[in-house]
Formats: structure tokens, C-alpha cells, sequence
């Protein structure tokens, strides 16, 4: 047999975008270029209720969202956003916030400015600022706003509210063509054209190329990859990521991993966003658990220590494992607010929770601590692994409680020593 080539560990691809960044007081969050892939989500609280609106944004922030947009819809929804920014400030939550505006946004922004200088970034829709002569005026105003208080713009072109006059004209060049295309290539063309050309016209007004991001969404998987992938070919600037409505639960959160990872793996993407239809009862930073599993899961970003687990089988003789894995990882999710910053690197640790002999001593040397389970008919012991030795073994009743312990333990030992001297 010959021998194997090495197998080089498959990395993102490299596409460069030009780097932009986001400013609030002295939070700076760089989009692009070098930067990492961030984290973004979206309230969905009335606006111009500024305390539920800030409580709401608090807990997207604690979840790891590194931007949080929020509808600007009213002038009662303008008025609300600087107290918004005021009480995030009180709770000492520096996340930077992002104006969505649709239709009436070059009104808010000229009638409201202290909303137009406590937004850290305007998302404009240029699909839906007006119609004829009206579009280009009305976009105007609001890139001159962004000018004058020095704010970044997402342009963000959606295919559910495209330019209906674009859309028009490229069918009708369309039907010119000697070989007309489907139909689908045609919106596909639509929704490139309207973001890159109202870059290049925001550009063209004064607007600073590094304060423009792009996105152009739909709520197809494939084709969310072609349009991204032309788009990211034609242009440099940062892009953001995501299905326009990824819809409910499993669905929504299978669709978009799958679309984005496949983007993200090629290099394309600078920001993202899992927009997920919570379940009844169910949290909205669930959203933001899954964006950040997406960069997790692809090697591109640390958010949380990973909890490997095994699915169960017939060895398994109890639902121990599977409580003790949910009883870590939660616990582990939980405690990231204050070990951000008590305990740098910690989100990098790796835990394994297994359920019997066959792979559980394997994974747990694997990982930086884990605990073998006894499964069917082995013995009543469970091997806890350190840094890829066994140190000791659990018995009785209270494995999963001592488990426990000996992970806040190891975290404190190993990342502790970090903590600067008081």
C-alpha cells in the first residue's frame, strides 16, 4: 500500500474584505479585513418601549452578540433610542446598536438626531426609500446623516422588498438577450446590482468606503450561496450573512447552519445573523446560541467551552450522562458573562461527558477534562481524565455534583492565573 499524503486540517477560504468598523464612545467593533467573524442579532420588543428594548438588548449582549439592531420604525420608536443607549450605558452594556429603517427612515434620521447620534450603524434597505426621482434623494439624506455623525451603513438589500424598477429594467434587458435567462438568475442579478450600485452611489456622496457593509438576503439556501458567492466576487466590501427568515426550531436552525457554513468555509462573511422564529416560550438569544455554535463548530471563533457528549446506546444504563452533560453545559454557558473577564482563554476549553468504555476513556483524554460514565455491566466507577491523564475515579451517588467541582476547580487552576493581582 502506498503511503497516505497528509491530511491537512480543511481551513476557510481567503477572501479579503475591506475592513469597516462600528463605533459607540470607546467600543470599537471592527467588521472585515482581519477581523473576526461577529456576532449580530435583533430585538424584537416594541422600540419605543426603551426599558423592555434595553433589558432585551442586555440579554442578546450577555448571550455573546456582538451588535444588536433594533426597529426604528416611529417617530415614537426614534424618540425612545437614546434613552435606549442611556439605560444600556447605566447597565454598563457597551454593545453598539443598529437602526433598521424601512420607508420613512430619511424623516426619523432628519427629525430625531439625538436617535441619528446614539445609533452606532444605519441599516438602509434601498428597495423600499422611495420610488423614482424620490429613491435617490431620500437614500441621500440618509448616508448625509451617516456622514455627519460618522456612522457606519449596512445596505441591506432583501428579496422580499427588491427595486421594483431594477427588477424591471434587468427583465426587460433579459428578454433582449439572444438566450434570455430564467428567471431566477435575473433576481439573482437584481439583488447584486441594487447593493453594489447603492454602495458606489453612497461612496459617489462622500460616504467613506470602509463605513459600508452589504447584504443581500433571501431565505433559500442555495440561494443564499450563489447570490453571496457572486457577490463577494464583485465586490470587497464587508459582507453580512444570513437567511431572511430562517423560519422556526430545527428547520430554522438547520437552514441556517448549513448556508452559512458553507459561505463562512470559503471565506465569504463578515458578520451573521441566525434570524430565528423562537419557539413559544423559548428565549430570543436562542439566536445567538446558534450563531455562535455556526463559528464554533467551523474553528473560526471561541465563544463557549465545548461539551463533547455521546448520543447513547444500548450500554448506556441510565439518563446520568446525558443530565450531566446538560447540568455542565449549562452551567458552563451560564458562568461566560463573568469568566470572559475573570478567566481569559476559558472559552477554549474542552469538556467530554461520555457514557460508557468504548470511546469515553478515548474522547476524555481528547479533551482538556472528562468523565467516562459506566455504562451496562461495567463497573460502577467513573475515570474523570486531566489534561489527557487519568487522576482519579468517581464513585457513588454524587458523581455528577463532584464532577462539577472538579471542572470549576481545573477552570479556576488553569485560567485563573491569568486574573491580574489585586
Amino acid at each position: 500500500m502506498n503511503a497516505a499524503l497528509p491530511i491537512d486540517a480543511a481551513a476557510p477560504g481567503a477572501r479579503r474584505s475591506r475592513q469597516a468598523s462600528v463605533r459607540w464612545g470607546d467600543r470599537l467593533v471592527t467588521i472585515g479585513g482581519d477581523a473576526p467573524v461577529r456576532v449580530q442579532s435583533m430585538t424584537n420588543t416594541d422600540t419605543a418601549d426603551a426599558i423592555g428594548t434595553a433589558i432585551q438588548v442586555k440579554e442578546l449582549a450577555l448571550a455573546g452578540s456582538e451588535l444588536v439592531r433594533i426597529t426604528v420604525n416611529t417617530p415614537e420608536a426614534a424618540q425612545a433610542v437614546p434613552y435606549v443607549r442611556e439605560q444600556l450605558d447605566r447597565m454598563g452594556i457597551d454593545v453598539p446598536l443598529i437602526g433598521d429603517f424601512h420607508y420613512n427612515g430619511h424623516r426619523l434620521l432628519t427629525d430625531y438626531p439625538d436617535c441619528a447620534q446614539a445609533l452606532s450603524k444605519y441599516r438602509i434597505n434601498p428597495g423600499n426609500v422611495g420610488k423614482g426621482d424620490k429613491r435617490d434623494r431620500q437614500f441621500g439624506q440618509m448616508i448625509e446623516i451617516a456622514m455627519r455623525w460618522n456612522k457606519a451603513v449596512r445596505i441591506g438589500v432583501n428579496w422580499g422588498s427588491l427595486d421594483q424598477e431594477l427588477l424591471a429594467s434587468l427583465m426587460d434587458a433579459n428578454r433582449r438577450r439572444a438566450v434570455p435567462w430564467d428567471a431566477k438568475p435575473v433576481m439573482y442579478e437584481a439583488l447584486i446590482t441594487s447593493a453594489i450600485e447603492s454602495a458606489r452611489f453612497a461612496q459617489s456622496l462622500g460616504l467613506n468606503a470602509n463605513q459600508i457593509l452589504l447584504s443581500c438576503k433571501v431565505s433559500g439556501v442555495q440561494d443564499l450561496v450563489s447570490v453571496y458567492r457572486e457577490l463577494a466576487r464583485r465586490c470587497d466590501y464587508a459582507l453580512h450573512l444570513g437567511l431572511t427568515e430562517a423560519g422556526m426550531g430545527t428547520k430554522g436552525t438547520v437552514t441556517s447552519s448549513v448556508a452559512l457554513a458553507i459561505l463562512l468555509q470559503e471565506g465569504i462573511g463578515d458578520t451573521i445573523r441566525v434570524s430565528l422564529t423562537p419557539q413559544p416560550g423559548e428565549s430570543r438569544t436562542q439566536e445567538v446560541v446558534i450563531a455562535s455554535e455556526i463559528l464554533q463548530a467551523l474553528g473560526l471563533r471561541s465563544f463557549v467551552p465545548s461539551v463533547t457528549a455521546c448520543p447513547g446506546c444500548g450500554r448506556t444504563t441510565s439518563t446520568t450522562f446525558q443530565e450531566l452533560t446538560q447540568q455542565i453545559d449549562n452551567f458552563l454557558r451560564e458562568q461566560m458573562p463573568v469568566w470572559r473577564e475573570r478567566y481569559p482563554g476559558v472559552e477554549k476549553l474542552k469538556v467530554a461527558v461520555m457514557g460508557c468504555i468504548v470511546n469515553g476513556p478515548g474522547e476524555s483524554k481528547h479533551a482538556d477534562i472528562g468523565i467516562s460514565l459506566p455504562g451496562t455491566g461495567e463497573a460502577p466507577a467513573a475515570p474523570v481524565f486531566i489534561d489527557g491523564e487519568k487522576r482519579l475515579t468517581l464513585r457513588g451517588e454524587h458523581i455528577a455534583q463532584e464532577f462539577q467541582v472538579i471542572v470549576e476547580n481545573y477552570i479556576q487552576k488553569r485560567f485563573g492565573a491569568a486574573e491580574p493581582a489585586n
